[in-house]
């Protein structure tokens, strides 16, 4: 009997993610399975069993009767879980080391650039100006990690480790070594206040979507070395409240921002984030995972499936993650 075949659907603008490129790499970990790169590639709907897809066209998941389970090859499965006509199966979150370790680097860049004070000594570098500032310790900075999922509680502890003070907040309690822990509605209030530099990780839902806002920013921590706040997301666009992060920048508010996830992506030509003074910017690339490492994956969960045993990190779709 011939295995199930697994369709690739991917709508992606990058390099990363060209679509002839995915297909390269899951026929060469599914050497006896066939791969569909949709649309296009000719196959019988009810031959395809899984999905390896990112933000897939809606509606185009319910074509195949017999699909087994979907996986999602970034870490958020927000735009995939919008779809209404999502078939009943499994959804598989993407949950490996490659891209914990990727979002990690990334965390940990940006702070130590907002507490080593690098934007400074790059606008003196470009005005020729010899001119340090005091330094501070790591350990007069607090930093606050919205998100205590396996990406979050990676970044808190190597953060921990270089000797911030580090507390975390999630929607439910959670328990990390070292790290101070809030939760809830209840608990925000309190970690907001103690926090200078606000990390945020979460998924989006529709609990989280623009909590990321004015009213949370004007509760963050302004008694520290950074003189103001400092906002880093790297979670999803749709947490942000773009026009209270602007104006938060420009009124002092929020010191600074590091952003790579934006509401419309890619970042449109005309948005005031190009330009601000106080923005750091990236593509929506801090944690770009090994594709190949991707690839594999999925084709060891298929094998694991199939082989009766339960799949890994599948989605909650009453959470959304």
């Amino acid at each position: 009997m011939s295995k199930a075949a697994l369709a690739v659907l991917i709508n992606g603008g990058t390099d990363n993610w060209s679509p002839q490129r995915w297909k390269e790499r899951f026929t060469s970990v599914c050497e006896d399975r066939q791969v569909a790169l949709l649309p296009g590639d000719a196959c019988r709907p009810e031959d395809i069993g899984y999905a390896a897809v990112w933000k897939p066209t809606p509606g185009a998941l319910a074509a195949f009767p017999n699909l087994k389970a979907v996986f999602n090859l970034g870490a958020g499965v927000d735009a995939l879980i919008a779809d209404k006509t999502l078939p009943n199966v499994p959804i598989v979150r993407v949950a490996i080391g490659d891209l914990t370790g990727r979002m990690t680097e990334y965390v940990v860049m940006h702070v130590l650039m907002h507490h080593r004070q690098q934007p400074y000594l790059s606008q003196s570098q470009q005005n020729k100006i010899w001119a340090p500032r005091h330094q501070w310790a790591a350990s007069e900075i607090s930093v606050g990690v919205m998100g205590l999922g396996t990406l979050g509680r990676d970044a808190a502890d190597v953060l921990k480790r270089l000797g911030f003070r580090v507390a975390g907040w999630s929607a439910s309690p959670k328990s990390l070594p070292g790290i101070e822990c809030f939760s809830g509605q209840t608990g925000l209030k309190q970690f907001l206040a103690r926090t200078n530099i606000l990390v945020c990780l979460l998924p989006l839902t529709p609990d989280t979507r623009h909590i990321l806002n004015r009213s949370v920013f004007s509760q963050l921590d302004r008694n520290s070395p950074l003189g103001a706040p400092v906002l880093i997301n790297a979670g999803r666009g749709g947490l942000q409240n773009e026009a209270d992060i602007l104006s938060c920048l420009d009124d002092g508010t929020l010191g600074a921002a590091s952003l790579d996830v934006f509401e419309s992506e890619p970042l449109p030509a005309q948005s005031l984030f190009w330009s601000h003074p106080k923005v750091i910017l990236s593509p929506h690339n801090a944690a770009d995972t090994d594709p190949t490492e991707i690839s594999a994956y999925v084709a060891s969960q298929i094998e694991q499936f199939e082989a009766g045993r339960p799949l890994d990190n599948v989605v909650d779709l009453t959470r959304g993650y």
